[in-house]
């Protein structure tokens, strides 16, 4: 459900790798799947460690050991309505940014976003389905904003007061409420604090009480880390000091925002939950649904082939050096997170090498 400093849990996630590649052949020889790359930009896999993880896995962090199981509640089946609310102060280029994101998710066509594209790493989510079969929908649009500019509810949210400042978007009727199709996603800017934020959380997603609000809502927080703790939550852009000498260094984020960029993987991270699990009573591991294992936590810190124990995987690298995995809509580039899939049981991204 929440995105944790991205370092913390890749020592355990390296060794569910580590027991998982045991079952493979460690001589065989890969089968490898040449991506489009063109000569735009190259393949990039910064300190990939020699065999510590199956060399013949297209699918990262594959184990019989995850229980992922579907607990009978609702996914987002219906075409995906996203309420955004700006918390704070926002330059127009960094709306533009996640907005493109958000847009690029239904940005089908390869001609407007070349393969392997955000709507190629969707597609992992839409596998998730309902009690009566239906997918989560690939149809996901912007279907209103809402700028918070005055910072109503402080610089110093907590989890409850975050759900006031939904309460005050929708009293204000900017948007409306939308129980069927709507999801809510709060964005607060560099400038604001959020109870755990730094320290245990990067983002999270929930629904709405109705005694805070007025409605049961599904909604997800991020915040902007470029000031506070960009080497916890814009990893891989920024990387904690201990690891400077043993781990992979920083890598350039493909839209020269520290901050923004390391939101989108988050973004990315919680949405993908909240569309599989929006009421925290379907899509998830473990017994416990207050502190559930999501399809985005069992993959964290993946980005490519070969990643795991704090290692990224195999990535692109454009002339410019800056790092990324998937394609989106205005030619913009993104590094996004592999998700665990249903159908393979693993770790599961569109920039797979082999």
């Amino acid at each position: 459900m929440s995105v944790l400093p991205k370092f913390l849990p890749l020592f355990t996630l390296w060794c569910l790798l580590q027991a998982s590649s045991s079952f493979a052949n460690p001589y065989e020889d890969p089968v490898v799947q040449t991506l489009n790359t063109g000569s735009e930009y190259s393949k990039f896999n910064p300190k990939l460690p020699p065999r510590t993880l199956s060399s013949s896995k297209k699918f990262e962090g594959s184990s019989d050991l995850v229980q992922l199981r579907y607990h009978m509640g609702p996914v987002l089946s219906s075409p995906i309505k996203i309420y955004l609310i700006w918390y704070g102060k926002w330059a127009q280029r960094q709306k533009l940014l996640i907005k493109d994101f958000l847009l690029s998710i239904s940005t089908s066509d390869h001609r407007a976003a070349p393969p392997p594209s955000v709507s190629d790493w969707w597609r992992t989510v839409s596998l998730y389905t309902d009690q009566t079969g239906a997918n989560i929908s690939r149809s996901v649009v912007i279907a209103g904003e809402y700028s918070d500019l005055r910072y109503s509810h402080g610089n110093q949210l907590t989890r409850l007061s975050v759900q006031q400042v939904i309460g005050s978007a929708v009293r204000s009727a900017p948007f409306p409420v939308d129980h069927r199709n709507g999801i809510y996603l709060i964005l607060t800017s560099e400038d604001v604090t959020m109870q755990d934020f730094c320290r245990a959380v990067c983002g999270f997603h929930y629904f709405t009480f109705p005694s805070m609000v007025g409605y049961t809502l599904p909604y997800a927080w991020v915040g902007n880390s470029g000031k506070q703790c960009p080497e916890v939550c814009a990893y891989p852009f920024a990387v904690p000091g201990y690891m400077a000498g043993g781990g992979p260094g920083a890598l350039s984020p493909p839209n020269k925002d520290v901050g923004v960029d390391g939101m989108i993987s988050v973004i990315a991270h919680e949405l993908a939950e909240l569309s599989s699990n929006p009421l925290v009573n379907a899509w998830y591991a473990g017994e416990d649904p207050t502190a559930p294992t999501e399809i985005g936590d069992l993959c964290e810190g993946l980005y490519g082939t070969g990643g795991g124990g704090g290692y990224v995987g195999q990535v692109m690298k454009d002339k410019e050096g800056r790092t990324f995995n998937v394609n989106g809509r205005k030619g913009r580039k993104f590094l996004v997170q592999w998700i665990w899939s249903p159908v393979l049981k693993a770790c599961s991204g569109p920039n797979a090498m082999d």
